[in-house]
């Protein structure tokens, strides 16, 4: 391969990459307790008293199962250019195209894998005999059957405190 193609496939991997870092720094969305979004903040919020009657861990996926096809397209076009550095002629064609496939298919797989992390489930009997199930991110706070917490409301979100 002569240098300026390698060249070229160096600038193509490096923009890819810092493309693929950049895109998937945008996609983090929070289900913590532990985190507000700026307009969430400074917000009054209703407080209700309850019993944890059950908890359950559960995934939950940031991407709502529908990945945005940048895992594809960066995982494509990454394994493209390092399979058609393979071989010359006609057999980088094909080792490119090859490529491209597993590149595609790996890349969608991690962005599948990356859009998921550990939750829980948690199911309060309120004071007044409610029962609701709060679902929010896993964040290290423990809850338990038969302890009292807090559910604060505001503007649809809920989440579960002690």
């Amino acid at each position: 391969m002569r240098t300026t193609s390698r060249t070229v496939v160096r600038v193509v991997l490096g923009a890819v990459l810092a493309g693929s870092l950049a895109m998937s720094g945008c996609a983090y969305n929070s289900s913590s307790a532990d985190v507000y979004t700026a307009s969430q903040a400074q917000r009054e919020e209703t407080v209700r008293m309850g019993t944890v009657d059950s908890v359950r861990a559960v995934k939950i996926s940031s991407n709502n199962g529908q990945p945005s096809g940048l895992g594809a397209i960066g995982g494509g076009a990454l394994g493209a250019v390092a399979g058609s550095a393979i071989g010359g002629g006609r057999g980088s064609i094909v080792t490119g195209i090859v490529g491209g496939l597993a590149g595609a298919v790996a890349g969608n797989t991690i962005e599948n894998s990356s859009a998921i992390r550990d939750g829980v489930e948690i199911t309060v009997r309120l004071d007044n005999g409610d029962m609701r199930a709060i679902t929010q991110s896993a964040t290290g706070e423990i809850f338990r059957a038969g302890e009292r917490v807090r559910l604060l409301s505001s503007g649809g979100v809920t989440r579960v405190t002690h």
